[in-house]
């Protein structure tokens, strides 16, 4: 079966202030869109058809780049829109939020690591909180469309929060004030599908 680009769970101006509906608009229909059809026609008639997308990323580096960039960008925006939420924001409790004070040691010291990871990703790239083989939490980055589930990543886990530092993600709204749309990114965090994620992963 091919992939299909998956809907958002809210309407284009949902994150507004945060994330306007423009570029929502043409990050989901435009970028993601095309990161579908063009993994879709890189694996079409070899035998990574019918795998799901974690299995082809976690061996991606035995395939080209066409499903390495496309794959790749196919996962992380999916992950992307569902850890957004416009209830969103505040602080996280229940087990992520120990996890995430175990780590970093406060909520705070987290946000800073994690802002630090976003803003220092040179070029185009993302930023992620990962759940590492050993259960534990992880901030990392990587570059283009890479994340930490490819056997080319740095540093390897399940990511469960992920942040698209890519200028198409917020260009129009912030131009070059990369800082700016890193620290609205935390006013829409959806943090129930975060917690989700880490009890899956663990």
């Amino acid at each position: 079966m091919a992939f299909t680009l998956p809907d958002l769970p809210y309407s284009h101006n949902a994150l507004e202030p945060n994330i306007d509906a423009k570029t929502m608009e043409i990050h989901h229909g435009k970028h993601h869109n095309g990161y579908t059809n063009k993994l879709n026609a890189a694996i079409e008639g070899t035998d990574l058809a019918g795998k799901s997308i974690e299995e082809i990323l976690t061996n991606v580096s035995k395939h080209g780049n066409g499903v390495r960039n496309n794959g790749g960008g196919f996962y992380n925006h999916g992950l992307f829109w569902s850890v957004m939420s416009p209830k969103g924001g505040g602080n996280p409790s229940g087990d992520i939020g120990e996890a995430i004070n175990k780590a970093f040691g406060s909520f705070d010291a987290f946000k800073e690591k994690f802002s630090a990871a976003a803003k220092t990703r040179f070029g185009s790239g993302w930023a992620w909180l990962i759940v590492k083989s050993d259960g534990s939490l992880a901030v990392t980055s990587t570059p283009n469309q890479d994340n930490p589930l490819m056997d080319v990543a740095d540093d390897k886990g399940t990511p469960i929060l992920g942040l698209d530092v890519w200028e198409h993600a917020y260009y129009l709204n912030y131009q070059n004030r990369r800082p700016d749309y890193v620290s609205a990114f935390f006013n829409v965090i959806n943090w129930e599908e975060v917690s989700k994620r880490f009890a899956a992963a663990k």
